[in-house]
Parts: structure tokens; sequence; C-alpha cells
């Protein structure tokens, strides 16, 4: 078969090669690395080791015998898998005396079949802490940077190559033609039209969920949006839509809600539950207690219309970022629970669907437009499933919430006014538990201070601050200091993903 097999040992990235590859045109699969066997590999023309989150000397790191890389196929080891290889082959891999998080400089040797085509130096996404410092056997280098200086290494007899970097993250700007050098050496030609459709999701949905009844959570996003539109045109009148105003909405979103959703052929209810969110998150700082609050109060929510309607299925817009940060796969770090994943309560009485959640959110806007959702719902920004509550850190207020939902309307009307509107994956506000000095009107002020955080992206899993420029920044900066009482200080993030998350909880 004209097929790669992805290893997959957990890595936040694995299931992203295999969107790359499918962008090439190249069909794969992923096999969790406690499954693979010799046997499994004779209907593959090559083999990616995923990253993981694992040290490859740690007690119950994730690995592959030896045999797996003697298989007489194309081996290319990702971060994780180019420590492993090193590893198995004899080489020696140690703790870094720093890590490597985000965009890196890298000089590589062009000569490499890997790197064929490539210009010299090249900027490419780190996110590790321990390399490579022994070669094994027959190895060379074939690239380093300025910390690394084994960032990929090869052996061009046994076709086995590795790459500290990771190519499958659009930040590696050369990422595509590594891979697609990689599907050369594999000698595996690319086939068309292995994109994920709408037809595809419509039937599988057809499938499913026949003539059974369903639920889905509404949120006026693209995601749930996107879900709701593909599985109504599967089973009709059994879905019924419901929108939760939870407190924890966007400046007007309930109102924008309404106007969009209104000229669509959907069964809809819309709940205000503004009060019980407020009430269960009272006292509550923690991060992910947070997020279980806020879904299991979703699924009470939602469990009592399906009684009502006596509907059976509850369907979730979950994209895979979304189910890859709640640590699904079994090598994978629980990053931050998603609270359409690490929300659910283990008696849920409703059956899960998710038609979306192997895609990513580029993919997802893709079928946006072939299904013609208005332009107003495709230019939006990305928004938590738990709403403002991850962007207070500490205990969530309704004060505090309309504090927050306000510095977002302003940031977001100044920067439709600029050229970066259309650069931006999302831009919003956050708002710290501490306060600082500051003077307002010629008197001491003492207030708290707001973290402006934008950001640029193509798919979640990857991310960079904004370069706005600083007159931007400071209308913002100036119209939130002057028109919301309770701040007197704007600072700006600039953080990538990795090390950052994107949402600050």
């Amino acid at each position: 078969m004209e097929t790669i097999i992805i290893i997959d040992f957990g890595g936040q990235y694995c299931h992203l090669i295999a969107r790359r590859l499918r962008d090439l045109g190249i069909e794969n699969s992923i096999v969790s690395a406690d499954k693979i066997t010799l046997e499994s590999l004779k209907n593959f023309k090559g083999i990616i080791l995923s990253g993981g989150a694992y040290s490859v000397y740690a007690k119950n790191a994730p690995v592959v015998t030896k045999k797996i890389l003697q298989a007489k196929l194309p081996v290319l080891g990702i971060c994780y898998g180019h420590q492993l290889i090193a590893h198995i082959l004899g080489g020696k891999v140690s703790p870094g005396k720093a890590g490597e998080y985000g965009p890196t400089k890298l000089k590589l040797d062009v000569k490499s079949d890997l790197f064929r085509g490539l210009k010299p130096e090249q900027n490419v996404w780190m996110n590790h802490r321990d390399v490579v410092e022994r070669l094994p056997k027959d190895f060379k280098i074939v690239a380093k940077t300025d910390k690394t200086k084994m960032a990929a290494i090869e052996n061009t007899i046994e076709k086995i190559y590795g790459v500290q970097f990771h190519p499958e993250v659009t930040h590696t700007k050369a990422g595509q033609e590594i891979l697609k050098n990689f599907v050369g050496i594999c000698k595996i030609k690319s086939k068309k039209n292995l994109l994920i459709n709408k037809t595809a999701i419509i039937l599988e949905a057809k499938t499913i969920l026949k003539n059974k009844k369903a639920i889905i959570g509404l949120s006026g996003g693209i995601d749930s949006s996107v879900a709701a539109i593909l599985v109504s045109k599967a089973i009709g009148k059994n879905l019924t839509a419901v929108y939760v105003d939870t407190g924890l909405m966007r400046y007007g979103e309930t109102e924008n809600f309404k106007k969009i959703f209104s000229h669509f052929d959907l069964k809809l209810v819309i709940i205000d539950a503004s009060h019980q969110y407020f009430k269960k998150l009272k006292g509550v700082a923690s991060p992910e207690l947070k997020r279980k609050i806020i879904g299991h109060l979703f699924i009470k929510i939602f469990e009592k219309i399906a009684r009502t309607l006596k509907a059976t299925y509850l369907i979730q817009g979950t994209i895979y970022p979304d189910r890859i940060e709640s640590g699904i796969t079994k090598n994978s770090s629980s990053i931050k629970s998603h609270h359409n994943v690490g929300g659910l309560p283990p008696n849920l009485k409703l059956k899960i669907y998710e038609p979306l959640k192997d895609l990513y959110k580029d993919e997802v806007r893709a079928i946006a437009r072939q299904i013609k959702l208005p332009h107003e719902l495709l230019s939006r920004q990305v928004f938590p499933g738990p709403g403002l509550a991850v962007r207070i850190v500490g205990e969530v207020t309704q004060e505090k919430a309309k504090i927050v939902r306000e510095a977002g309307r302003i940031i977001e009307e100044e920067l439709r006014e600029s050229p970066y509107w259309q650069k931006i994956w999302m831009s919003f506000a956050v708002l710290l538990p501490v306060k600082s000095v500051g003077i307002q009107g010629d008197e001491r002020s003492y207030k708290h201070p707001i973290v402006l955080r934008i950001i640029e992206s193509e798919d979640a899993m990857t991310a960079n601050f904004s370069k706005i420029p600083y007159p931007i920044l400071e209308k913002i900066s100036t119209r939130i200091t002057n028109e919301i009482p309770a701040i007197n200080r704007v600072v700006y993030d600039i953080t990538n993903k990795p090390p950052a998350t994107m949402e600050w909880e």
C-alpha cells in the first residue's frame, strides 16, 4: 500500500503529522507505540515516530523494539522519536543545559535527502529539553542549532532520519517540504482529494445517528455552528440546537446569536443560565476545577432538555486540538481539560457524537465556506468553551466578567480597524487577581491590570504573539484605562505557544 504508519508516543502534534501528510495526498495510519508489531508494518512503505512528553530514559517511557527500526523501511523520528532512534541504536540522550521552545534558527546540510531543495538556514519550531549527545553507529549530523549540536541526524544506508524540531507545525517554514522529501525517500506517490469534506461527515452522521433524536450545544462559534448545520442536514428536525447563556459570553454574544441563527432551518432553544454559573463558580480559583464545573453544569442543562425531547445523543463541536490537549491518547500529557472532553461526568446519560473530532480549525473553516455560513461567523475569532471564566485568573464574579467583556470589546473594535485583523487568530483580555499603583486624575489609584493577548496561528497547535505596532497597542491601552474604571494598567503578553498556551487558564 502507498501509505505511511505514524507511531504515536503521545506527542501533542502526532495527529498533526497525519494532517500534513493528508495535505500532501499521502494516506497514513496512526498506531499507539504499544500496539505496533513487525507484522503490522508489512502494508506500509515508511515509518514516522512522533514526539512525546516523556524522556527516553524515564522508567515508563513508551518505546518500540530495535527490530521495528531494522524493518528495512525508511524511518523519520521527530523530537522524542529522534531521541528514541539514538537511544535504541546505541547513541546517548541526556538532559540539555537549557530547553529550546518556539522559533529557532537551524543550520542544515542541503546535501541530505531530507533537506533537498532547502536553503542552508531555516526557521524551525522546537519544543524540547533532552538532546542527543552521542550518535549511533553509521549516523552523521545533518543539522544543528546554537543549543543543539545534533538537531538532525541520518543513516543513509538504512534510510533512518531523526529531527529534533517539528516539521509538522506551520511555524517550521519548510516543514512541509521536509515531509515531502521523506515521502520521496519512501517512494510513495500522492493521491488527490484526501481532505475531509462535508459529504463524508453528513454520511457518517446519518449512519451513526440514524433516526435518533439529538441535541447540540450551539455557542455561535465556528465549530459548533458547522457541527450543527452538518448534523441537521443528516437528521433534520431530529436535531435540537441549545444555546446556553452562561453570563461568560463575549460582548453582545447572545444578541448576535439570535440574529445569525434566525436565518437557519434549525430547532433552537435559548436558555439564560448565568445565575446558575456564577453561583457554582463562587469561591473557585482552580483553572481545572472551573473548567469541570462549567462542563458538568452544561451537561446537567443538556440532560434536562434531552429528557423533555426524548433525545439520546449529545452532539459536540469538539475539534482535535481540544481533545489532544485534554490527554486523550495513552501517552499524551493532559495540558488542560477542554470542557467538552475533561468536563464530562462518568455517568453521562447521553451518548456523545463529535462529527469534527479529527479536524483542525482551518479545516472546519474550509467546510464552513463549503456550506456557505455567513461571513460574520467565518471571520469570528476563536472563543473558549468555558468562556470568560478562563480569562479571569482566580475566582469568577459577575463584576470581573463585565470587566473582561468590556476590555475584549475595546480590543476587537481597535483591531478591526487595523490591517492586522485578518492575520489574528485570537485577541482578548486577561484579568489578573492582583492590583498595582497608578495615577489617574492627579490622584493615586490602586486597581487591576489587564493582560492583552494577541496571537497568530493556523491550526491552534502552535502560535506566535502578534507583532502589533506600538501606536495600536497604545490606543487599546488608553481606551481600556479610560473607559473601564477598575483598570489602571495594561501589559502585553509576548509569549509564543509553546512554551505558553493560548489562554492563560
